[in-house]
């Protein structure tokens, strides 16, 4: 009788490595795509991306976006981790709701990053 477990093992490592570099790639495309994004959108020769303006997964593990945004924004869900500004100016976060206290993060036009632990309004500036 063949011992067939040998066989699965040897291919579950090959799996698990295949599917470990596919993330990684994806990772790695989708933080080029966004930094190649914004550093054609800044200088005009891209047009803006498709969708809201404004985005962030929320607390609540749900994708939020904005369009156009002014002024100061309650984070609906609680604002926390990713965050991408294709706004035309600068967003600053907050812990307090009504933009209140002092800003934990400030981001530029075209930025994306993360805002730690958690944010519960933006103020946008005004842009002409």
């Amino acid at each position: 009788m063949r011992d067939t477990r040998i066989g699965r093992r040897a291919g579950a490592a090959p799996a698990l490595l295949l599917a470990a570099a596919t993330v990684a790639v994806a990772a790695a495309t989708a933080t080029a795509t966004g930094t190649a994004t914004a550093a054609t959108a800044a200088d005009g020769t891209a047009p803006p991306a498709a969708g809201p303006d404004f985005q962030y997964l929320g607390q609540d593990d749900q994708v939020h976006g904005l369009t156009a945004p002014k002024g100061c924004v309650a984070a609906e869900g609680g604002g926390s981790r990713a965050v991408t500004n294709h706004t035309r100016g600068t967003a600053t976060f907050y812990r307090e709701p009504g933009c209140a206290g002092a800003p934990v993060e400030r981001l530029g036009p075209g930025t994306v990053t993360q805002v730690r632990p958690y944010f519960a309004s933006v103020r946008f500036s005004v842009t002409g």
